[in-house]
């Protein structure tokens, strides 16, 4: 591991002197318990066709509210919300029925856009009706203000009424230049939710992302999916500026808009990267409209705590979310139940085995809490309501530990690091992997903002440093070829479809058992040092702590 500081070199040695004081590892495993029989019972139990796909407003969600209630109550668990185990969350259900077309005329040209084959739209307003003329088209780069790299594309402009048009990533994918947006790492500003964010706060009528596979990290198909669906969304304040919509538009689409404005693609990539970059008008403007209807309901997190002896009021959060994505249209094989056996079934069973592990465990000096959270596949809007929200105070958060799918492959002599560089809690992970004799890898595609796509996110936003790790993919007596076929299988056979089961067959849990303990581990460490984990130099979220 590289020392990027002398406080992260401190708290490397904090770390080691607290392993040469704790029982051996051998012991420490075998105090955490974690076995792959209990992990499999509550993967098949809550990836079963019984528990509906989990989606929220569902019988799926009564199912499994009600299974990890009886689960966390069985371990002699306290409930974490005052009396109860859980934690309402108030959502919006919206279904935005959009218009089949969308109309562009300009630069004395008009061409019809396609619903779904060429855009993908929504919106977050609680209206029955959004009607667009006429709104003008503007080219703002990446949709990106960040003013420690003295980068402002919206500088200048005034968006109101207007539909900001942006590129997806950020300026420094594609480009060796660590320094520069961190390179081929994503940061948050390339991610989309911050370039729907960014527009709101600019107060444009609408925006759309420009799709590209690659710096997208997948591909179009997975946008068409949320096509006139119902989406959830967190009840925004009454005040708050709502853009009329919000989407992507295909690369084969933007390409055919820009040029009708007069431009090649790539000509307006180089644009956007140089610093400096100005918005500006394209000369063409849409025609479009969407039909919606709401619903209002509340969802619910489940909080279990652990109390501490020495320092209780301060807290080590462990974080999964529970949820899935229900019933959708039925596979080729009629099947028309998302499991989510993988995605997040296995991280839930996680979180319940760490969480008993705790509990049989010798008392902790904090209080460990154990949080499975609702709506993240809609947004990770449970773990946000949650951070915005607390039940314990954030500024007495030491850490969150977040799982979010745990190894189905067997065995890896690796753990990847998911945003490596980011937090302390990095190096208390290469502790535990190297008692394990294993080692941390990084991420093969740092590019897709991984980091920003689970619920440790929120966390991060507010200035909690948190770990998020991946399955690796050097598997044991098999190599990295083999880990990485398994992997890319499973995006491409398993990830957010129908066939995202519990397999007996296909799955080797003996892998998750020592992730699970990894991270049971790492906990353990953060209970028991002096020292508080900090964000690493470098870390945009280091301000905020």
């Amino acid at each position: 591991m590289k020392m990027k500081n002398l406080g992260s070199l401190f708290c490397l040695i904090v770390f080691v002197l607290f392993l040469a004081c704790e029982p051996s590892s051998e012991e420490n495993n075998a105090e955490a318990d974690i076995t792959a029989i209990a992990l499999q019972k509550h993967i098949s139990t809550l990836s079963s066709d019984e528990f509906r796909g989990r989606m929220p407003f569902t019988s799926g969600e009564v199912k499994t509210l009600d299974y990890l209630e009886s689960e966390f109550k069985a371990m002699g668990l306290s409930p974490g919300n005052g009396e109860s185990y859980f934690q309402d969350v108030p959502l919006v259900e919206i279904t935005s029925m959009a218009d089949s077309t969308m109309k562009l005329e300009g630069e004395g040209k008009s061409i019809t856009f396609q619903g779904l084959r060429d855009y993908v739209i929504s919106t977050q307003k609680q209206v029955d009706f959004i009607e667009v003329d006429q709104a003008e088209f503007v080219f703002a780069g990446f949709g990106i203000v960040a003013p420690e790299y003295n980068w402002n594309d919206y500088e200048g402009f005034d968006m109101q009424g207007k539909i900001a048009v942006v590129l997806v990533n950020d300026p420094g994918f594609g480009t060796d230049d660590e320094s520069f947006f961190k390179g081929n790492t994503m940061t948050y500003y390339g991610r989309w939710t911050y370039k729907f964010e960014e527009a709101k706060r600019q107060g444009a009528l609408g925006c759309l992302v420009v799709h590209n596979t690659i710096p997208a990290g997948y591909g179009f198909n997975v946008l068409q999916n949320s096509w006139n669906s119902p989406q959830l969304y967190l009840n925004p304040k009454e005040d708050s500026h709502q853009l009329d919509f919000e989407g992507w538009v295909s690369m084969p689409a933007a390409s055919k808009l820009f040029e009708m404005a007069g431009y090649k693609s790539g000509e307006l990539l180089a644009k956007a990267r140089k610093p400096g970059f100005e918005s500006f008008p394209l000369g063409i403007k849409a025609s479009t409209g969407l039909k919606i209807s709401v619903r209002h309901n509340d969802s619910k997190n489940v909080i279990a705590k652990l109390a501490g002896t020495a320092k209780p009021e301060e807290y080590v959060i462990y974080t999964a979310h529970w949820d899935h994505i229900g019933v959708g249209k039925p596979d080729a094989e009629g099947d028309s139940i998302f499991n989510g056996a993988l995605d997040n079934a296995s991280g839930t069973a996680a979180l319940l085995e760490i969480a008993k592990a705790f509990a049989k465990g010798e008392k902790t000096n904090r209080s460990i809490l154990f949080l499975a959270v609702t709506a993240e596949e809609q947004g990770l809007l449970g773990s946000a309501y949650y951070t915005e929200h607390p039940v314990y105070p954030i500024s007495k958060t030491l850490a969150n530990i977040n799982i979010d799918g745990i190894n189905p492959y067997g065995k890896m002599k690796d753990i990847v690091v998911v945003g490596e560089g980011q937090s302390d809690l990095e190096d208390l992970l290469q502790v535990a992997a190297d008692n394990q004799g294993r080692y941390i890898s990084s991420e093969p595609n740092p590019a897709a903002g991984y980091y920003f796509r689970s619920d440790h996110f929120n966390f991060a936003k507010v200035g909690v440093p948190a770990l998020y790790t991946d399955t690796g993919i050097d598997l044991v007596g098999q190599g990295k070829e083999a880990g990485k076929a398994l992997s890319d299988e499973y995006t491409v056979k398993y990830y957010h479809k129908q066939s995202d089961e519990y397999d007996s067959d296909r799955w080797n849990l003996e892998g998750a058992v020592e992730d699970a303990e990894l991270l049971y581990q790492v906990g353990r460490m953060i209970d028991t040092q002096e020292v508080w984990p900090a964000w690493k130099e470098g870390s945009e979220f280091k301000s905020l702590r």
